[in-house]
């Protein structure tokens, strides 16, 4: 076992004596020690029941014949971060998530990992390094919150309605008592928001690419099916641990992300999983680029529709059948259901044992909501690198727009702008210097965007940033524009005026300007300079990539420098 590099032999005597200052007892010394790599913070609220959980988890480690070390990662919560500078950490904390759990699980040589994310960053996070220290891993996420109800219609509601209300209440369209009402009803209680946003968008993805048992990304927080899941991921951790594997890089493959990007496009999940698929896909070093996002989806049917899309939740996801229910309905041709899962089955057999019991949550083949999936990458000369939207979130009158830039160097203007009614039908509002170097950080823009639609302008005006969007974003909104600005991009060239069109069943975005006239522009551009100096965030601007790379660090070429405690993989070293 990776572990006896702590515990086994006479030279290891004083690591024993720590140990058992610890609490444990020489006959765990002979069992496998798995790291449950906690994500628990008492003020978030995806995160804030993770104490028990890890608490329970441990007792089921145990009780599976494992020696359980629990140990914590951050958490930012967009939320809370959402509209200020605080946003500007949460895609960064990723990196430091990534980090902490390559340094915790290298240092103390666990024979398993079992992590236990739930919100954003803390999914990808814990993934990328889990690849780097490359020993038997499995995920089970905190669960997704229920829906709110929302006290003016009685309809079901989610943060998302509540960042929209602020634009309506600023709109004149809403009375500030009724935001009032729906802020106390919208979030009811711990787990990750309740709608296909970012953090439920990836813990489904995780259950298509086999690290996750069927559930993890459905089974809601407060549901006891969670607690059985909880048990059953504990007990295949301590399995996988005395088998060594599967291994993370064995089941992060190009073949698995095709089917964890599949499931995205068939249902319309957050544009933050487009980059969070290729720095995972840079750090597995695997060849999948923003390319293949475009062929994914063209055999990829949009066939569920969640909030904030439509009007369903992820509890009503659950219900139908869940993830496996999804992937059962897409053609075979859409998937490689021979790819293995931490499970010890393949895909296709947990695919096989799915029942699809909601034709309107998980529509079939005739009723898709589009024959091609929810996302989509855009090119151009103002995204010659790519550039993503959510098409599922879009409606069909804006699917091609052309309009007039109004640009803003910061979202902080942008939501002046917005808010104080620069902003008119017909307009293309331009948010730029918010990329991964620019930002720095790329911070979320659904403030602007809930106060667009909450204006009721969710229909004649789109926006482009090279920063991105909450997966509760919906709309025209077009984000992770690379080149992005602060690397010399065009969209740091535009001026308020200029026509920008957008056609999304072509996957284009341009500017209509000629090369001369960007040429003269770009001759007169002032260089970018850096907005912060010292701290964390000015490293991070310094070896960041932009959008088109998974906004990954560059100090490396993925696949070249990473290799765990397990099987040894061809083109990785120990």
């Amino acid at each position: 076992m990776n572990s006896d590099n702590v515990k086994t032999g006479k030279t290891r005597a004083p690591h024993r004596s720590l140990l058992f200052a610890c609490g444990l007892k020489r006959a765990d010394m002979r069992k496998p020690f798995v790291g449950i790599c906690n994500s628990y913070t008492s003020f978030v609220p995806g995160h804030c029941h993770l104490d028990r959980v890890g608490a329970y988890l441990k007792r089921c480690v145990e009780e599976a014949g494992g020696v359980a070390m629990e140990f914590n990662t951050m958490a930012v919560c967009d939320g809370l971060a959402m509209g200020h500078d605080g946003m500007k950490y949460s895609l960064p904390s990723r990196e430091l998530i990534a980090d902490s759990v390559e340094t915790v699980a290298r240092a103390h040589c666990f024979d398993a990992l079992l992590c236990v994310p739930n919100c954003d960053k803390t999914v990808p996070g814990m993934l990328l390094g889990a690849l780097r220290v490359n020993v038997p891993t499995i995920f089970a996420s905190g669960g997704p919150m229920a829906a709110g109800r929302n006290p003016l219609t009685g309809g079901e509601s989610d943060l998302n309605t509540v960042f929209e209300g602020v634009g309506a209440v600023s709109a004149g369209r809403m009375a500030a008592k009724d935001l009032e009402r729906i802020e106390e009803t919208s979030c009811p209680g711990c787990g990750s928001c309740s709608g296909m946003f970012t953090a439920n968008s990836m813990n489904c993805l995780y259950e298509a690419m086999g690290l996750a048992l069927p559930g993890n990304g459905t089974v809601l927080a407060d549901d006891p099916r969670r607690k059985a899941l909880w048990k059953a991921a504990a007990g295949r951790a301590v399995q996988m641990a005395k088998r060594g594997g599967p291994l993370p890089r064995e089941l992060v493959t190009r073949a698995s992300l095709e089917n964890a990007m599949a499931l995205d496009m068939a249902m319309g999940g957050s544009t933050n999983t487009v980059l969070h698929a290729l720095a995972i896909a840079r750090e597995a070093g695997v060849d999948f680029t923003l390319e293949r996002m475009n062929e994914i989806s063209a055999r990829s049917p949009y066939i569920c529709r969640l909030a904030p899309a439509g009007r369903y939740h992820v509890a009503d996801l659950d219900r139908a059948g869940g993830v496996m229910a999804i992937l059962k309905r897409l053609p075979p041709s859409s998937l490689h259901l021979d790819a293995p899962t931490v499970s010890g089955k393949t895909l296709g057999r947990q695919v096989m044992a799915a029942r699809i019991r909601d034709d309107d949550v998980i529509r079939t083949m005739d009723r898709a909501h589009s024959p091609d999936g929810g996302l989509a990458v855009l090119r151009g000369n103002l995204a010659t690198l790519g550039a993503v939207v959510k098409k599922g979130g879009v409606a069909p009158s804006m699917m091609k727009f052309s309009g007039r830039a109004v640009c803003f160097d910061s979202q902080e203007e942008a939501c002046d702008g917005i808010l104080g009614g620069r902003v008119r039908p017909g307009h293309v509002v331009v948010i730029r210097y918010e990329g991964p170097k620019g930002g720095p950080g790329m911070q979320e823009m659904l403030a602007p965007t809930s106060y667009i639609v909450g204006a009721g302008l969710g229909e004649s005006v789109a926006l482009v940033t090279d920063g991105r969007f909450s997966g509760a974003t919906h709309g025209a909104c077009v984000g992770h524009v690379s080149p992005e600005a602060a690397e010399g991009g065009l969209i740091a060239l535009l001026r308020d005026g200029d026509e920008i069109a957008i056609d999304i069943p072509r996957r284009s975005i341009s500017a209509k300007l000629s090369k001369a006239e960007v040429a003269a522009r770009a001759r007169k551009a002032k260089p970018w300079k850096p907005r912060l100096r010292g701290g964390w965030l000015e490293r991070y601007a310094r070896q960041v990539g932009n959008a088109s790379t998974g906004a990954s660090l560059g100090l490396w070429k993925g696949g070249s420098n990473k290799a765990g405690s397990g099987r040894k993989k061809k083109g990785t070293r120990r």
